[in-house]
């Protein structure tokens, strides 16, 4: 693939607070790149900077081996799909979508025929077929989705920026667009960054994903990568899927509140020490069950659980009131017939587990 889009040391601040802080990385193209993080770790602002809606306090945005970050947002090709749409409210469907093909700076399309062939092309692309004259007050939400989407593909962008396009929508609709975004991408052609909160939404969409922590990069990895190799306990964090504990390193164990862990043959350095066990890799035992060749865990007590359909968390408690999280998929075992408050052991293989420090 060839490279597309490039952010070297990109760095913006709002007064004492700095949103971005040396952002630098490449993105090839003809790609679909999810960029993950928590509420304030800029991920909008990223967007914002590359389409030109902000301008960076340093550094610099290239795309197709040009330098765009001088050039007004208009002329640098890049579409923006804004999350609550953006929609004119008077006009109808057809016509939101013919909008910046009529009034763009660079060649506006005047001839009618010309303009609905184009836009009639868009609105099959998308699924809108039999709703161009229809208000964009009288569709779902799902569909002024598709408008928002379709308005900004028909200029031909040769990037697509995209924040947070699924968050307006309920649960099952989220569902069908990720695919859906991720087929009209691939038919397209052109590379699409995906902003979102979601963890689960970044890792089913991205060919590649960014997480963002406190305005720098995280980690910039395939899905799988991110998921069983988090480059960071931060990063862990964000994917909601790890049991992350402090303590201080000791010989050959990692001392936490509630229990003393074997350390796994491989750990990263880090700022400070965290343990982080995936929630899916713990194994429930009695609690006089003794630690097979090569485990390590500790007793907790069992809590509460809770079903979700394909599996079931359960929730523990150690000593402190540190809460330790266990997902059980249903597809691979039964649901455990836990008794609140009695004492298990939690168990797992020392070398599934990531220490920083």
């Amino acid at each position: 693939m060839s490279e597309g889009l490039r952010l070297d040391g990109l760095t913006k601040r709002y007064g004492g607070n700095a949103a971005l802080q040396g952002v630098t990385l490449a993105v090839p193209d003809d790609t679909y790149i999810s960029v993950l993080g928590p509420s304030g770790s800029g991920k909008t602002v990223l967007l914002r900077v590359i389409a030109g809606f902000e301008q960076p306090d340093a550094g610099e945005v290239r795309f197709a081996g040009e330098r765009i970050d001088q050039m007004p947002a208009h002329r640098r090709g890049i579409g923006f799909v804004f999350q609550n749409f953006a929609l004119f409210p008077h006009l109808s469907v057809r016509d939101n979508i013919a909008f910046g093909l009529r009034h763009r700076d660079v060649s506006p399309l005047s001839d009618s025929g010309a303009l609905r062939a184009k836009v009639d092309a868009m609105i099959d692309l998308v699924g809108l077929g039999g709703l161009a004259d229809r208000g964009v007050h009288q569709i779902s939400g799902g569909q002024r989705q598709r408008v928002a989407l379709a308005r900004t593909l028909v200029t031909e962008p040769r990037l697509v920026l995209l924040d947070e396009p699924l968050g307006a929508l309920d649960a099952n609709l989220r569902s069908r667009m990720r695919a859906e975004l991720r087929q009209i991408r691939e038919r397209l052609g052109v590379t699409f960054l995906h902003v979102t909160g979601s963890e689960s939404e970044a890792l089913a969409m991205g060919d590649r994903v960014i997480v963002l922590d406190r305005g720098r990069v995280g980690q910039f990895d395939e899905p799988d990568a991110v998921y069983t190799q988090p480059a960071s306990a931060n990063v862990a964090r964000f994917l909601n899927c790890y049991n992350i504990f402090a303590g201080h390193l000791d010989g050959g164990r990692f001392m936490a509140a509630g229990g003393a862990f074997v350390l796994p043959n491989a750990r990263r350095a880090a700022p400070e020490p965290a343990y982080c066990i995936r929630q899916d890799l713990i194994d429930i035992r009695p609690s006089d069950a003794a630690m097979r060749a090569g485990e390590t865990g500790l007793v907790a007590r069992f809590v509460t659980s809770e079903y979700s359909g394909s599996s079931v968390q359960y929730f523990f408690e150690v000593e402190g009131g540190r809460a330790v999280e266990v997902e059980a998929h249903l597809s691979h075992r039964r649901p455990e017939d836990l008794e609140p408050k009695r004492p298990y052991t939690l168990a797992w293989h020392a070398d599934q587990a990531l220490v920083f420090g």
